[in-house]
């Protein structure tokens, strides 16, 4: 099929729409997260609004590989989220599109792309789906553990990890204030919402 006749090419703006707009809006909920002095959830949106903005490039460079003609305008028509809410729903909100991409979007994206003939796009799709999967996943634990008021408690020790000076403990429960600089635990490295660390 001719890629500038297939829905495939339109797919591919409307994830590069979707990923540039994802980013965007991690970026703001990065600086809510500072205005509250929430440094640790800053630093995560940050990370996850890169992720978003390098999935948005993989789409763009597919779209200009794939097309004869430098693409001037790509129609496309699509619902884009809008959320200003409390961080906490803000969160939660996130959590829902990065499944919604993973579970919806992406894989039917990526099946219309292996019909139209697109096999290294489908897969493209397909890797960025697993990556969304692990936003969800990243998301839905750090929503979960804010409203059981225990993202700075465990069942079992972590590494408990200021990113401001680097101090770690390796205990059940966070430092209230961090021993070495006294910052807030607001500001302990959010690794252990992902994957515990153990020594």
């Amino acid at each position: 099929m001719d890629f500038n006749e297939s829905q495939t090419k339109t797919n591919l703006a409307r994830a590069f729409a979707g990923e540039c707009q994802g980013g965007a809006r991690y970026q703001f909920i990065a600086q809510k997260a500072m205005s509250e002095d929430k440094k640790n959830i800053q630093m995560l949106f940050k990370t996850l609004a890169k992720n978003e903005m390098a999935h948005a490039r993989v789409f763009w460079d597919l779209i200009a590989k794939h097309s004869k003609d430098v693409q001037k305008n790509i129609e496309i028509r699509a619902g884009y989220p809008f959320e200003d809410t409390d961080l906490v729903e803000m969160i939660k909100f996130a959590a829902n599109n990065e499944k919604s991409e993973n579970t919806t979007i992406y894989p039917s994206f990526a099946k219309i792309a292996e019909d139209e003939g697109f096999k290294e796009i489908a897969e493209k799709f397909k890797q960025i789906a697993l990556v969304e999967n692990d936003h969800f996943m990243i998301l839905d634990e750090l929503y979960n553990k804010i409203k059981a008021d225990a993202l700075y408690s465990s069942s079992t020790p972590y590494d408990w990890k200021c990113s401001s000076c680097g101090h770690t403990e390796f205990t059940k429960h966070a430092f209230e204030t961090c021993p070495l600089c006294s910052k807030s635990k607001n500001y302990i490295e959010l690794d252990m919402i992902s994957t515990p660390k153990k020594q």
